[in-house]
């Protein structure tokens, strides 16, 4: 088999750490609203890629995260007046019902932040000890230009970001480029640290569940397009800096999504969420959909293309009858 690898920017012959098995880590949802349609694409695509690995008999081991750590969970929290437990558990149950829905097999792990806070903080001590990170009144930033390496997924380089980064006033960070791998906050949900009370930076969290369920590099590394910059570049410097690798051989990236030719967003009141879609078109529909484009290439959701997407799963399914009567 062969795969696209965002790190090298090439088409590659896959060979698995392991012989005839596959390790494989997925950037899961943030659990403050429900999912989108966008948010099906990586669903599917690696789902699909899965069972592909399974169908050449390779055993797979396949993990997806929740992030059930963030002010937007905070902020909604607040707003409801309820514990940020509450908003978590009913939007992991609704992504587990939309994954459900879309015909997906289960996730082996679903790891989630707030269960690996321990070793989260044992991280980023050992970054601190080893210099590539550093403590300011109760936040730990990463230093970033001491990533020999950093830009190897996005293809950029420091000294372009430089220019290009904003600059916040009496900005207490050594470098602009430098990010948060633990947040001072009085306010929401917080764990006790060397620093003080506060909560994990997201760049981190991903890096920390990978290595406690896996324990060494995996082959793959998957998420969507927007995540290359700054989430995976971010992982991949943490990674190299406390365990001196890249984390993953092969880093996939599935495209966007957009409506009638136009980005989905919140502002233009285009926002399809994938519950919805399943309840109109059905899970196969929607696979279909997916499927249908190249996976590194944006999907544009039209009529038309919902309307060739459910004429072409009829012919599959009137196939497929077909097939069992006889």
């Amino acid at each position: 088999m062969k795969l696209f690898n965002t790190k090298t920017n090439q088409i590659e012959e896959f060979k698995p750490i392991k012989e005839n098995e596959v390790s494989m880590y997925v950037c899961g949802p943030t659990v403050y609203g429900d999912a989108h349609i966008g948010n099906a694409r990586p669903i599917i695509l690696f789902d699909t890629l899965r069972r592909l690995f399974a169908a050449l008999n390779y055993k797979v081991d396949f993990v997806s995260n929740y992030t059930d750590v963030d002010d937007k969970i905070i902020t909604k929290a607040i707003q409801e007046n309820v514990d940020e437990t509450v908003i978590t558990k009913r939007y992991i149950d609704a992504y587990e019902s939309v994954r459900k829905s879309l015909n997906t097999l289960p996730v082996l792990s679903n790891p989630k932040v707030t269960e690996t806070i321990p070793e989260i903080v044992e991280f980023i001590s050992d970054l601190v000890d080893k210099g590539y990170a550093y403590n300011v009144n109760g936040n730990v930033y990463f230093r970033v230009e001491k990533a020999e390496q950093y830009g190897e997924i996005s293809k950029q380089k420091i000294e372009d970001l430089l220019v290009g980064a904003r600059i916040e006033a009496e900005s207490e960070k050594e470098n602009p480029l430098d990010f948060t791998l633990w947040k001072k906050t009085e306010e929401g949900i917080q764990w006790e640290s060397p620093w003080g009370l506060g909560r994990p930076g997201w760049h981190t969290e991903c890096v920390v569940m990978i290595h406690d369920h896996f324990h060494h590099m995996i082959d793959i590394h998957g998420g969507g397009m927007d995540l290359k910059f700054p989430h995976h570049e971010n992982e991949v410097a943490q990674s190299r800096a406390c365990f001196n690798h890249s984390l993953a051989n092969v880093w996939m990236h599935n495209g966007m999504l957009n409506i009638d030719g136009e980005k989905m967003s919140k502002s233009l009141g285009n926002v399809m969420l994938a519950k919805d879609m399943v309840k109109l078109l059905g899970g196969p529909v929607v696979r279909w959909l997916m499927l249908s484009t190249h996976y590194r290439a944006p999907i544009n959701i039209t009529e038309e293309v919902i309307e060739t997407a459910k004429t072409e799963v009829n012919k599959a399914l009137a196939v497929l009858k077909q097939v069992e009567i006889k």
